[in-house]
């Protein structure tokens, strides 16, 4: 993964992280271990999960075909409208 920066937190993850490479180093002494980094990841899992259940839940409940779509499109209206104000912020903290 070349100039890409995988940022704690980003899902999903497209390398997973070595566990194996990171308990047999002792070259980083503040190395989360392996129970503390499943958690994390497991934790990032859950609530990926719980938002896009919560989406899917959401659209469940639509009543026609046509207002499924719509609430679809409605949904990546806002998460994009989101994302641009998040990226936004964070270009001025840089």
């Amino acid at each position: 993964m070349t100039g890409a920066v995988q940022r704690p937190g980003q899902w999903p993850v497209s390398e997973p992280v070595a566990l194996d490479a990171i308990t047999g180093s002792s070259a980083a002494v503040d190395t989360p271990s392996e129970d503390e980094l499943y958690m994390q990841r497991a934790a990032e899992r859950a609530l990926h999960e719980m938002v896009l259940g919560s989406i899917q839940h959401d659209l469940r409940q639509q009543p026609t075909p046509l207002s499924v779509l719509t609430a679809a499109r409605n949904w990546c209206t806002r998460i994009t409208a989101a994302a641009e104000d998040i990226a936004q912020e964070k270009r001025k903290a840089a």
